[in-house]
Formats: C-alpha cells, sequence, structure tokens
C-alpha cells in the first residue's frame, strides 16, 4: 500500500512539472538557510567535553577592591587567590592558566623566529581537559614544583618545525630560555577554548610550559591588563594588584562540588577579614554554566538563525499555497477516485505523499544549498571559520527538517482534498 501511495504521488508530481519545481524551490531554499545558521548555532554551542563538562568548574572570587559592591566576580584571579586555592589541593584536579606571547626558535632547524601564544599551565591541565598526544606526554606534577624547562607543543608547531616528526627530546628556546620538548599533541580544536576566559573561538596554543616555567622564562612580558593600580615593574605580575591568573578544577561528584564552593566563600571571607578583600563574592559554575554566563555564541549568529528560520516560515506558507492549489485543480480526479470506492483516508494519505514526496526533493535541494552556504562561512573572517562544516547530526536534521516542514505545509491541503464530496465532482463531469 505504501508504495503504492508513492507512485500515484509520483505520477501526480510529474504531471505538472513547473509547479513541482516550484515547491521545490522554496523548501530547498527555506532549508538550506535555516540548516546553514543552525549548522553554526549547533557548532559553535556544543559540548567542549562532553560526558565530563558537568565535573569541569570554574572558581571566580574578586580581590579588586574598586569592586566591592560587584554582583559578579571577574572572570580572572589575581595571582596570589589563584595559587592559593590551587595549592590548598580540595579539588580532584585543578589546572592554573595564563597565556602570553613569547619568540619562539628552533635552534637546530633553519627557519625565523616565530612569536606565539604561550600557556603556561599545571600538570593537571592534560588528564582533566582529555588533551591527546602523539608523540610523549605531558610533563609530572613534580615538573610543576621544580620548574622544570620542558614544553609540549601543537601538531601544528611540529609540522612547521620538525616535519611532523617525533620532536620528543627535541630542544625550543623560549624567548631567552631552553626547554626540552616531552610531548606533542594530536590535532586538538576544543570548540570553544572553553579554558579561557575570553578565548571563545581561537585555536589552543602551539606552546604549553609548567606554570612557574613560563612564568619565569616570560617575566616582564605578560598583559596587564584588569590590574586598579599600575604595577612596580610592567609585565611582572605576581605581586602585582592586577587579574590574570584562571584556574579550572575538576569536582567528580555533587558532594564535591557543593564542599568546594563552601571553601572558596570561607577562603573569600577570610581574606576579607585580612583586609586583601572588600568583596565576599564568589561564584563556582560548571563549565555549560559558565559557556552560557559567557554567552560565547556571538549575537549575530543567533540572530542569524532566527532570521533563517522566519524566511523558512515564509517559504513554508508559500509551499501551502501551492500545494493547496494543486490538490484543488484536482478535484474531479479525486472526486472520481472517492465515487469508485476511495476513502477519505486513502486520498488524505495520497496527498500528503505527495507532500512528503516534495519534502525529499527539497531536502537533496537544501542539503547542496547547507553545503554552499557553509563554504562561503569558512571564508569569512571569523574566529570560527575552519571549524565550520556539515557533521552526521545535521546532515540527517536537514532532511528531517525538509520532510516535515513539507509534512507540515501538506496537513491543511490534504484535509481540504479529502473532503471533496464525489457527488458534485462527478455531476461536474
Amino acid at each position: 500500500m505504501f508504495g503504492y501511495y508513492i507512485d500515484l504521488a509520483w505520477r501526480s508530481l510529474k504531471r505538472n512539472k513547473v509547479l513541482t519545481a516550484l515547491m521545490v524551490i522554496a523548501i530547498a531554499v527555506g532549508i538550506g538557510a535555516s540548516m546553514t545558521t543552525l549548522t553554526v548555532m549547533h557548532l559553535l554551542s556544543g559540548d567542549p567535553l562532553p560526558g565530563r563538562s558537568g565535573q569541569i568548574f570554574f572558581p571566580q572570587v574578586n580581590p579588586d577592591p574598586t569592586r566591592p559592591h560587584a554582583k559578579e566576580p571577574s572572570a580572572v584571579m589575581d595571582y596570589h587567590s589563584a595559587v592559593d586555592l590551587w595549592s590548598s589541593h580540595r579539588a580532584d584536579r585543578q589546572a592554573l592558566i595564563v597565556d602570553s606571547m613569547i619568540k619562539v626558535v628552533a635552534p637546530d632547524v633553519a627557519l625565523p623566529p616565530l612569536r606565539l601564544d604561550m600557556l603556561s599551565t599545571t600538570a593537571d591541565f592534560f588528564p582533566m581537559f582529555q588533551v591527546p598526544f602523539r608523540y610523549g606526554s605531558s610533563w609530572s606534577a613534580d615538573d610543576d614544583v621544580k620548574h622544570s624547562r620542558v614544553a609540549v607543543i601543537s601538531d601544528d608547531l611540529n609540522d612547521k618545525l620538525f616535519g611532523g616528526i617525533d620532536s620528543v627530546g627535541r630542544t625550543l628556546r623560549l624567548g631567552g630560555s631552553d626547554v626540552r620538548i616531552v610531548g606533542v599533541l594530536k590535532p586538538w580544536r576544543p570548540v570553544p577554548l572553553f579554558y579561557e576566559a575570553w578565548g571563545a573561538y581561537t585555536k589552543p596554543q602551539d606552546v604549553m610550559t609548567p606554570f612557574s616555567t613560563g612564568l619565569e622564562i616570560n617575566d616582564g612580558h605578560f598583559q596587564q591588563y584588569n590590574c586598579w593600580h599600575i604595577p612596580d615593574t610592567p609585565g611582572h605580575l605576581q605581586d602585582a594588584p592586577c587579574n590574570w591568573v584562571t584556574l579550572w578544577v575538576q569536582l567528580d561528584d555533587a558532594a564535591k562540588a557543593d564542599a568546594y564552593r563552601r571553601f572558596v566563600a570561607d577562603y573569600a571571607a577570610q581574606q576579607k577579614a585580612a583586609g586583601r578583600f572588600t568583596s565576599t563574592a564568589t561564584r563556582l559554575r560548571d563549565l555549560m554554566q559558565w559557556l552560557d554566563y559567557m554567552g560565547v555564541v556571538p549575537s549575530d549568529v543567533r540572530l542569524q538563525m532566527w532570521l533563517a528560520f522566519a524566511f523558512l516560515a515564509i517559504c513554508l506558507f508559500n509551499t501551502v499555497g501551492l500545494l493547496l492549489a494543486k490538490f484543488l485543480r484536482r478535484s474531479g480526479e479525486l472526486g472520481v477516485r472517492r465515487a469508485l470506492g476511495a476513502t477519505r483516508g486513502a486520498v488524505f494519505a495520497q496527498c500528503l505523499m505527495e507532500a512528503g514526496l516534495v519534502g525529499l526533493l527539497g531536502g537533496i535541494g537544501g542539503w547542496l544549498l547547507t553545503l554552499a552556504g557553509l563554504w562561503l562561512m569558512r571564508r569569512q573572517p571569523t574566529d570560527y571559520a575552519d571549524i565550520i562544516h556539515l557533521d552526521l547530526p545535521m546532515f540527517l536534521a536537514t532532511f528531517v527538517l525538509a520532510i516535515a516542514t513539507s509534512l507540515l505545509a501538506g496537513l491543511l491541503p490534504a484535509v481540504r482534498a479529502s473532503r471533496v464530496v464525489p457527488a458534485l465532482q462527478l455531476k461536474v463531469l
């Protein structure tokens, strides 16, 4: 029976190719526009740590004395607050993070110096954020304590400097200091770059060093934004009145999260009693709550998505009109079918099958237009242009949306067609 309805629907669509083409184009254009923006939204608002984001938390305190009544603490901390919380070892894992620009040279490679972004962090960064390695491994917690001159580099930098071979054990010169490469990452592109307070959709850093090591070899070159007084030594921020260090912690269950939240609140209260803080405002958000709070998805992407779905709605109404005109023009044919014994349900199913076929054809066209739209998006000067692609869920969603839209558009015309009175149509004939 299903094949019978498909055959009838296909024959009907072929009888009026111009009208069929108009309906398919209307669906395809609407689907192409909406799926292009929905795919971008899907990629930008995804979970960068699926299955683990609920265990990763971002603690905040407010050491800035110029903001005593601020309801929300700063997105980053001063050095002493971050190190105090990190040194407490109250979390299952924890990572201090700060980045800075540095000159990078491979002494035995004939390439000019590179100016790259260096991440200074602690050993827990790698297992906590599930950072994958191609060669070697991360440094150890003991390397953090000893300020070891070691580094982990990205796959891109390894390709650029060493042709992609195993470079573990080779030497890099960072600024004026030599470090030994202990690990090379696999291609790794978290979206968004969640561990940076303002990272959004930039690429991860090409060079990573132990936290204290990075502070030593790049001393004097850290950006002194977010300071409430000018530092005594420019670029040296350990004792400066500046917020510039990020702390992330891993808490494996709700009880640990509650306990750590109380610990951070108690710490702020102690610091206020000691006269270092003027505010006890604290926060502990998990990863997805933090991304939502920061509003990492660009507002123009959200606006484009809603405009595209509004356009899809216009295409839907146009398709309703075209299907209604098509079905009503066939009143005589449908009346004869009713007179020969076809039920209203059979006529309704036939008409709805036609709408579904229109949606399938429109979905194919919409898929092609979506690919074209994403190709154009990849050529825009945005931080996220290189990550835009059509994954399997969005590919399937393209056809589901196209068929669902066409079926929705076909409901009213199909109901009207199924109510054709056989006697009146036979009388006209």
